[in-house]
């Protein structure tokens, strides 16, 4: 874990997360834990970055959630509460992970949270300069299903079919390519040849399946 950054340990991110289901069961713990897993391996193999840091963040990422079945608002519960605890970097995470352009409108669904707590969260997201850990959760967010990691494209259209799209959706998904075209230059290979089971998941088939 980087030391100067101010986070759990790794321990401490899975007991929070459990706790977490525990208050709130439902699948978004095993999408967590599969971002975990994969912003793990990608930043793994990135320069600066340390595996430990991105799998807590990853793990944390939507720990809002715990309190209860919402919408956008589990973003600024998630950066309440693990600032509260002071991890202000998993904290940030709350707040990065669903804007790839710092723009409180581009979002699936609806808001529910008041307009003045939009407008703090739009505050926060003016003053951020999105960082290789904000990029890779954000990257890793957009490919992690509850069941293991998918094509970019189908998480998109599982999203957009369970939420809706709006005038922001296509600036928001551009970004998200963005994401993956600028860590596949950083590694040098594909971010899908660092996952397991992306075929899997994504055309919902076994491979090692014997043919009949």
């Amino acid at each position: 874990m980087d030391v100067a950054m101010k986070l759990p340990t790794l321990e401490e991110a899975e007991r929070l997360l459990r706790e977490a289901g525990e208050r709130n069961p439902g699948p978004w713990t095993e999408h967590s834990r599969q971002v975990a897993d994969a912003a793990r391996r990608i930043a793994h193999r990135m320069p600066g970055m340390t595996a430990d840091s991105a799998q807590i963040m990853g793990l944390l990422h939507d720990i809002g959630r715990r309190e209860g079945v919402t919408g956008m608002r589990h973003v600024l519960d998630g950066y309440r509460y693990l600032s509260g605890l002071g991890y202000e970097d998993a904290a940030r995470i709350c707040l990065t992970h669903s804007f790839q352009n710092c723009d409180h409108r581009e979002i699936f669904g609806e808001w529910d949270c008041s307009s003045e707590e939009i407008a703090f969260i739009q505050g926060y997201l003016n003053k951020v300069e999105l960082n290789d850990y904000d990029r890779l959760l954000q990257l890793c967010d957009s490919i992690a299903m509850a069941t293991g990691c998918v094509l970019m494209e189908k998480r998109m259209m599982d999203v957009a079919l369970r939420y809706g799209v709006n005038e922001f959706s296509v600036r928001k998904w551009r970004s998200i390519i963005e994401l993956r075209t600028y860590f596949e230059a950083c590694l040098g290979c594909s971010i899908y040849e660092l996952l397991p089971g992306v075929v899997e998941n994504t055309f919902g088939f076994d491979r090692a399946r014997p043919e009949s």
